[in-house]
């Protein structure tokens, strides 16, 4: 018994925690904001999606950390970590980065100022400045505020989720200054601009910005007639996100979701960010309020940071300052074709977002709308943009009297609100509106036209890597499929009716579909792989995914490394598997892209003993993904589009600037130029190479 514990801790040390591997992720993103290759700009913009990033993962993986300490959960992960001891080291980690995250802030906002866009304060302002400023607070913010006063008559007021309030502790004219001082809370509106521009300084082209929470700070005398502010200061709450649903006992999933969704107002605080220097009166109160002591942060700056977005965006006249705009061009095999279907009939397409236009996709179901030959439009859409033509393009399919099913995901967390009111909408027009599976998010992104034709019926087939958004094409890197083969043209009507309809599960002969069979598949041709080298066939396995965390997939490649398969992992975020360790996972190499654009694309090479497989999926190598979501994985039968996807995986293996390595210790190291080797940026090649297909096919 004496030496179980060692072992459990030997067995812990082969693997790195998830949590702490998102940590170091987003450290990746801040590192962006730091490079000084990087346009400021896009500097500006990575700041913004590290705080969005680390919002979302307190108010969702920090939250669920949390409600394990408070149940008295102690059992130790696989990773070795209790959730007491795992939310102290994720703490620390996260603590450490907002530090440094603000130590960026302030570089940024004076490579800003050399360059006239500056953050002022109202002390800096001139007499006009100041006289704009004033009469701007009191014709536009004033009405709009609405002071909440704290004391036994008026209670807490409800704080919501990541909006942005200031504490103001008060004293009453004339009262003794010993007295308990008076207490109250302030939204800052945030419907109203974060940033306000300030007038021009005379003979001046430099643009000059306030905050709306200074404006508000300095005005603050205003709300509160008969007494004296002794200190103002910022505060903003992170509450859990997570929704608790009850599908089986839903009788409309749609309208419970709704109220879900209301509820998340009222979820448990798990974080409290406060300005530097706040009032200990001030902090002791949102202390006892919030019931919170462990999870506070001290911000030195402005709290909130992704309005960097909306500044980066919004400035005219800076475009030196920010990447070229890319074009991403219309694929050349559908160029100038007037009838999509004819060509897709004689070949394969493979489109590579953002360098290849989204369109091509809006196109397809856009042409299946008004083809009178086509009958069935079926689609899954887990996040759309807001204005989405593909939305467009399904109600006019139905209006015109084609049976059009959708396949709506409305638990896509922090989109439920968006997808609930498409789901409205399509039914409105006519559309079949399916809410999946009970108990699992659709996750799969496929799309099915079904069209008369002089030889019979015939099934066009879209799959892709990412959502139905053409707004995230033009961000995210992803793969897309077209295709009539038969026998993923079956499979993929047999998938649709198993989710919207009462079916066994299918005997797929192309797709790996989860939560079914896509892990065991996954398993079969890592183990074929480990086998292949043990008969010293040809043997080697290149992923490229988001995360993995699922133990099982981990130790599989860790046995497959041990019989010799060369394993390269191209993994953007969360990386479990600790690479390089001898013994165990020295075949093994892990990669992370963090560049201009999000790198979103799943693809699985098998060399299969020189039979090559390889497959393009909606899934990640997460226990979520293989077991609690419906996702596809597709084969590429096509031997050009092999090679293609084979030539994008490759030039991810070739970054030697953007690519960082993860080390056995957990940590990553930025991948550089060997001597003599040129620098390889695979994003900038990808946009480089207009005929990177052709060249694929050289590889």
């Amino acid at each position: 018994m004496k030496e179980t514990a060692p072992r459990e801790a030997a067995a812990a040390n082969h693997y790195l925690n998830r949590d702490l591997s998102w940590v170091e992720f987003n450290w990746r993103v801040l590192e962006e904001a730091q490079d000084p290759t990087t346009p400021l700009l896009e500097r500006v913009k990575f700041l913004s999606i590290v705080s969005s990033n680390l919002d979302e993962f307190m108010s969702v993986r920090v939250a669920g950390i949390v409600d394990q300490i408070k149940a008295g959960y102690t059992k130790k992960d696989f990773t070795g970590y209790t959730p007491a001891g795992l939310f102290k080291r994720v703490m620390k980690r996260a603590a450490k980065m907002v530090a440094e995250q603000y130590r960026t802030s302030r570089e940024i906002t004076r490579a800003l100022a050399r360059e006239g866009i500056i953050l002022t304060s109202y002390d800096e302002l001139n007499a006009t400045q100041r006289k704009a400023m004033d009469e701007y607070y009191h014709e536009i913010v004033f009405p709009v505020l609405t002071p909440m006063a704290v004391d036994q008559a008026r209670p807490f007021p409800l704080v919501h989720t990541q909006s942005l309030y200031l504490a103001v502790v008060l004293m009453k004219e004339g009262e003794d200054p010993e007295v308990e001082p008076y207490f109250a809370i302030l939204q800052v509106p945030s419907n109203l601009n974060r940033f306000i521009e300030v007038p021009c300084r005379t003979n001046s082209k430099k643009h000059e910005y306030i905050l709306l929470e200074t404006l508000i700070e300095h005005h603050i005398h205003t709300l509160f007639s008969g007494y004296t502010p002794v200190s103002v200061h910022g505060f903003r709450l992170t509450r859990n996100a997570d929704l608790t649903l009850n599908e089986e006992g839903a009788e409309d999933l749609l309208e419970e979701i709704e109220i879900q969704l209301r509820r998340r107002r009222w979820g448990a605080p798990v974080r409290l960010e406060v300005q530097r220097g706040i009032h200990p009166y001030a902090l002791q109160q949102l202390i006892e309020e919030f019931e919170i002591s462990d999870n506070i942060f001290e911000i030195d700056g402005p709290i909130d940071l992704t309005f960097f977005m909306k500044l980066s965006g919004s400035l005219q006249g800076y475009d030196h300052l920010r990447y070229p705009p890319i074009k991403p061009v219309y694929p050349a095999e559908l160029e100038n074709e007037d009838d999509l279907f004819l060509k897709l009939r004689q070949q394969d397409v493979l489109v590579y977002h953002p360098y290849e236009s989204f369109d091509a996709v809006t196109d397809f179901v856009t042409q299946a709308a008004h083809d009178p030959h086509v009958l069935a439009i079926k689609m899954t859409l887990y996040r759309v943009s807001g204005n989405s033509p593909l939305i467009q393009g399904l109600a006019q399919a139905a209006e015109s009297g084609k049976q059009v099913t959708v396949v709506v995901e409305l638990k896509a967390r922090f989109d439920e609100e968006r997808n609930i009111a498409w789901a409205r909408k399509l039914e409105q027009s006519g559309c079949h509106v399916v809410y999946g599976l009970v108990g699992l998010k659709t996750h799969a992104k496929i799309t099915l036209v079904v069209r008369q034709e002089p030889d019979g019926l015939r099934r066009y087939v879209h799959v892709g890597t990412g959502n139905y958004n053409d707004n995230t094409a033009k961000l995210y890197t992803d793969v897309g499929l077209f295709t009539t083969d038969k026998i993923i043209g079956e499979d993929a009507s047999a998938l649709f009716n198993e989710v919207t309809g009462y079916s066994a599960p299918h005997n797929w002969k192309a797709f790996g579909v989860a939560p079914t069979d896509l892990m065991d598949k996954l398993i079969e041709k890592i183990r074929r792989e480990a086998r292949n080298a043990s008969e010293g066939k040809p043997a080697r396995i290149i992923a490229k995914f988001n995360s993995l965390s699922n133990q099982q997939m981990v130790d599989e490649l860790y046995a497959a490394s041990q019989a010799g398969v060369k394993i390269d992992l191209i993994i953007r975020g969360v990386c479990c598997l600790r690479p390089g360790v001898p013994g165990l996972s020295e075949n093994i190499t892990v990669r992370s892209i963090v560049d201009r654009f999000l790198e979103h694309s799943r693809i699985f090479y098998f060399e299969n003993g020189g039979s090559e497989e390889i497959y393009l999926a909606s899934a990640d190598w997460m226990t979520r993904n293989l077991t609690r979501r419906v996702e596809l994985m597709c084969p590429a039968f096509n031997k050009g589009i092999q090679q293609s996807l084979t030539r994008i995986l490759q030039l991810n293996l070739d970054d030697n600037v953007k690519a960082r390595q993860l080390q056995s210790n957990g940590m990553y190291e930025r991948m550089t130029p060997a001597a003599g080797e040129p620098p390889l940026r695979s994003q900038f090649e990808a946009m480089r190479i207009s005929s990177w297909k052709t060249k694929a096919r050289e590889f």
